[in-house]
C-alpha cells in the first residue's frame, strides 16, 4: 500500500457529495450515537480553527449495502457507474455536521433529537471556553441556530441579529470555508478496506466476515443477506425455517461457508470475499435448500433432532454440498451408511477443533467419492472405540466426542422411564451438562456420598436423555435402585424403555445393587459396539 496522504476538502464539496449520494456510510458502521453536546463541541472547534481529525473514505465502484437515510433525510443512490466513497472513519463527526446543516431530527431510544437546537451565543467571543450551545436557545436574541446561520440568507439574518451582523458573516464564512482533512483509499479490495476500518475503529471490535458480506452482496431491489439469514432462522410466513427444524443456533458464518463450498469448493475467508454479488444471489436458493437437505438428513437418519447436540456446525458444510450435488434428492441406503460414518468419524476424532478450512476441502472430496459410488478413504485416520475409551470419559457439552455419544443416544429414540413416551429434546434444555434434558443416571450427589469424585461421577456413560419433569421432580438425587423400582412398578415395558437408552436389564447392569462401576462398564460395552458398527459399515 502507498502511504496515504491527507487532502483538503471544502465544506461545500463534502456535503454536496453527501447530497448527491457519492459519500455513503456502509452498513457495517455502528449506529450514530453522538449526543448534541458532542456535536456542539465539534462546531465550537471549527469556529475556533481547531483541527477536528481526518475523515477516511474508501473510494470504489463496488456497491455495498449502506445507510440510505440520515435522520429524516433520504439520500439518493449514487449515479450508475460512478465511484462511491464509503466512510471508514469519521462517521460520527460527518453525520453530526450534516445533521446540523440540514436541521435533521433523529429518533433514538424513543426520543427525538432536534439538531436545530444547536446555536451560537453571539454575545461571546471565540476566546471564551464554549460559544456553541446545545439547548433550546434559538429564540434568544443573542443566539443564532447553526442551521439557520448556514441556510438563511443575509437579509433574514440582518433583520433578526442586526447588532451582530459582522460576527454572523465571520462565523458563516468560517464554517463554509473550513477545509476538512480527508484521506481517500482508492480502489482497494474490500478485505483491505475492512481491515483498515477494523484497525481504526475506536470500539476495538473487528468486523465479522458476515458483516462484510452483508455490505458486499446487498442489492436494493432483490437481496439483503442479513434479512435472508434472519428469515432462514425464523420466518414470519409459512416458509420453512431453522427454528421450526430445531436448528436455530446455526451461526451466520456456517451459512457463508456452505455457500462458499458450493460456489468454489473452498471455505477460506479469501474465497468467501472473492464471491461476486450476482453469483452469490443466483446460488442462494440452492444453498438454502441444501442446508435444509442436510438438516433433514441429520434429523431423520441420525437422530440429531436439535442443533445443540450437533457435534460441529461445520458438519453442515460438506453435507449441504452433498445434497446440492444430488439436486436435493434423498440419500440412498449405501450413501446413508457412508454419510453416517463420516459424521461419527469427524466427531469422535474431534476433527474440526483446528484447521477447519483445509479439512473441509478434504472432506468435500470424500463427499464426491460417495456420490460417485465409491468408498471414502480414511487411511491413517481410522478410529475404533473401546469400552475403556468410554468408561471414564468426562462429559462436556462443548466437546464433539461427547456430543457424538449424545447423538447416538438421541438416534435410539429414548423414551420416558415412567410412561414410555418419547423424550422431547429442546435446544434450551441442552446448553450445559446441568441442563434439563441431561441426567446422570447415578445422581452425582449420591455418588459423592459413596466416594466417587468428579472425574468419575461425570462420566459420559452416566448420561441419559430425559424430560425436565422426571429429571428435576422425580429422580432428583435418589439412588437408581429406588427410582428404577418405582418406575418399573408404573411401567410394565421398563426394559424396552431402558433399551432405548443403551441400558440392558437392571439386574445385569448392577442397577438394583447401586453398583456404579458395573453400570458404567456394561453400558460402555453396548455403546462401543454401536459406534464401531457405524464407523465400519457393512456395505453389501
Amino acid at each position: 500500500m502507498k502511504q496515504p496522504v491527507p487532502m483538503p476538502k471544502s465544506y461545500a464539496t463534502l456535503f454536496s457529495n453527501i447530497d448527491e449520494g457519492r459519500i455513503k456510510i456502509p452498513v457495517f458502521q455502528r449506529d450514530f450515537v453522538w449526543e448534541k453536546p458532542q456535536t456542539a463541541k465539534l462546531i465550537d472547534s471549527i469556529l475556533k480553527g481547531f483541527p477536528i481529525g481526518t475523515f477516511i473514505l474508501w473510494k470504489t465502484k463496488e456497491r455495498l449495502r449502506h445507510m440510505r437515510n440520515i435522520g429524516n433525510i433520504a439520500l439518493p443512490e449514487p449515479p450508475a457507474g460512478d465511484s462511491v466513497q464509503y466512510v471508514l472513519d469519521g462517521q460520527q463527526r460527518m453525520t453530526s455536521l450534516y445533521a446540523v446543516r440540514k436541521g435533521v431530527r433523529i429518533t433514538r431510544d424513543n426520543r427525538e433529537i432536534d439538531y436545530t437546537d444547536i446555536a451560537i451565543d453571539l454575545s461571546k467571543s471565540t476566546d471564551d471556553d464554549e460559544i456553541v450551545l446545545f439547548d433550546d436557545s434559538r429564540d434568544r436574541g443573542n443566539c443564532v441556530s447553526v442551521h439557520m446561520l448556514l441556510t438563511a440568507d443575509m437579509e433574514t439574518l440582518v433583520e433578526k441579529f442586526k447588532p451582530y451582523i459582522t460576527k454572523l458573516d465571520s462565523y458563516k464564512t468560517m464554517l463554509k470555508a473550513y477545509n476538512f482533512s480527508v484521506i481517500e483509499i482508492d480502489e482497494y479490495p474490500i478485505d483491505i478496506a475492512c481491515e483498515i476500518f477494523t484497525r481504526i475503529n475506536t470500539s476495538g471490535k473487528g468486523l465479522t466476515l458476515f458483516e462484510i458480506m452483508v455490505a458486499k452482496i446487498y442489492d436494493q431491489e432483490k437481496f439483503d443477506l442479513a434479512e435472508r439469514y434472519d428469515t432462514l432462522i425464523s420466518s414470519e410466513n409459512e416458509e420453512k425455517d431453522l427454528s421450526s427444524a430445531g436448528y436455530e443456533t446455526i451461526p451466520a458464518i456456517t451459512v457463508l461457508q456452505c455457500a462458499a463450498a458450493h460456489i468454489c469448493k473452498e471455505v477460506k475467508r479469501s474465497n468467501i470475499l472473492e464471491i461476486q454479488k450476482d453469483e452469490f444471489i443466483n446460488e442462494w436458493n440452492d444453498v438454502r435448500n441444501g442446508i435444509f437437505g442436510a438438516i433433514d438428513y441429520l434429523r431423520t437418519h441420525l437422530g440429531i433432532v436439535v442443533s445443540k447436540i450437533l457435534p460441529y456446525n461445520s458438519l453442515l458444510i460438506p453435507l449441504t454440498w452433498f445434497f446440492i450435488q444430488k439436486n436435493h434428492a434423498q440419500a440412498d441406503t449405501r450413501e446413508n451408511h457412508f454419510l453416517r460414518q463420516y459424521v461419527y468419524w469427524a466427531s469422535l476424532t474431534n476433527r474440526f477443533t483446528s484447521a477447519v478450512e483445509t479439512k473441509i476441502a478434504a472432506d468435500l472430496k470424500r463427499m464426491e467419492t460417495i456420490l460417485r459410488g465409491g468408498e471414502p478413504d480414511y487411511h491413517g485416520e481410522e478410529i475404533s472405540v473401546t469400552k475403556e475409551d468410554l468408561m471414564w470419559h468426562s462429559f462436556s457439552t462443548g466437546e464433539a466426542y461427547c456430543k457424538a455419544i449424545i447423538c447416538l443416544l438421541s438416534h435410539k429414540d429414548p423414551k420416558r422411564f415412567n410412561t414410555g413416551a418419547k423424550v422431547l429434546l429442546d435446544n434450551s434444555n441442552l446448553k450445559a451438562s446441568t441442563s434439563k434434558n441431561y441426567h446422570h443416571f447415578f445422581p452425582r450427589a449420591f455418588l459423592k456420598k459413596h466416594g466417587f469424585d468428579d472425574s468419575r461421577n461425570n462420566s459420559v456413560m452416566n448420561i441419559v436423555l430425559v424430560d425436565d419433569y422426571l429429571n428435576k421432580r422425580k429422580i432428583k438425587a435418589r439412588p437408581p435402585s429406588e427410582y428404577v423400582r418405582e418406575f418399573a412398578s408404573e411401567n410394565p415395558n421398563i426394559e424396552e424403555v431402558f433399551n432405548s437408552h443403551y441400558i440392558s436389564s437392571p439386574e445385569e447392569m448392577g442397577i438394583y445393587d447401586d453398583d456404579y462401576v458395573v453400570f458404567i462398564e456394561k453400558r460402555a460395552e453396548l455403546i462401543a459396539k454401536a459406534l464401531n458398527e457405524i464407523l465400519n459399515p457393512d456395505i453389501r
